[in-house]
C-alpha cells in the first residue's frame, strides 16, 4: 500500500505525513452532509481520524462504502463526474464542490 496525500482545499498546503520530516498539522476531512474527522498526526494511508477518505468519496456518490470503489471514481476509471470530501485545517469551513488537488510527493517528499 503506498502513501496518499494531497493538498488542503483551504490553504493549499500539502498534507504531511508522520513519516515525512516536515511538521505535520491538523487536517479536517468534511463531507457535504455537514459531518468531520479530525486528524492530528496523518500516517499517509487515507485515513483521517477513523474515516477513510477513499471510502467516503464512494459514499457520498451514492456508492457503497468501498474504498476501491473510491479509488476508482477519483482516478475517473469509473468515467462519471463525482463530488469529493474536502481537507481543511479550518473546521468551521462550509465543504464545497471542489476537490482536493493531488500532492505530488504522496506527503513524503517534497
Amino acid at each position: 500500500m503506498g502513501f496518499f496525500s494531497w493538498h488542503t482545499n483551504d490553504t493549499q498546503e500539502p498534507v504531511w505525513n508522520m513519516y515525512s520530516g516536515h511538521t505535520t498539522k491538523t487536517v479536517y476531512l468534511i463531507d457535504n452532509k455537514g459531518n468531520s474527522w479530525r486528524e492530528d498526526s496523518y500516517e499517509g494511508y487515507g485515513d483521517f481520524g477513523g474515516k477513510d477518505y477513499y471510502e467516503l468519496l464512494a459514499e457520498m456518490n451514492g456508492l457503497d462504502s468501498d474504498r476501491d470503489l473510491g479509488i476508482g471514481l477519483n482516478f475517473n476509471r469509473e468515467g462519471r463526474p463525482f463530488i469529493s470530501p474536502n481537507l481543511v485545517t479550518d473546521p468551521s469551513l462550509a465543504w464545497k464542490d471542489e476537490q482536493p488537488l493531488d500532492h505530488e510527493g504522496q506527503g513524503y517528499w517534497g
